[in-house]
């Protein structure tokens, strides 16, 4: 399955959390572009993240953080 636009912006939304610190959560605000609002709401549901609108990594998220970071450094070098 190739990367549509909504994959695309769910691994936006991962590749912006960082993997340093567990107290470190993401906030998406409502005047957000509703893609983003839409694929955050799209990784809550798949119990990577802990509230609709951001919030912390689950431990799901935080493997999937892990390796869309990874995937990321490895196509951008």
């Amino acid at each position: 399955m190739p990367f549509n636009t909504e994959i695309t912006e769910e691994l936006n939304i991962l590749a912006r959390y960082t993997l340093e610190t567990t107290q470190e959560g993401l906030k998406i605000h409502s005047n957000a572009e509703p893609s983003v609002i839409a694929a955050a709401q799209r990784l809550f549901d798949k119990g990577l993240i802990s509230q609709p609108d951001g919030g912390y990594l689950t431990d799901l998220g935080r493997k999937a953080t892990e390796h869309a970071q990874d995937l990321l450094s490895i196509v951008a070098a």
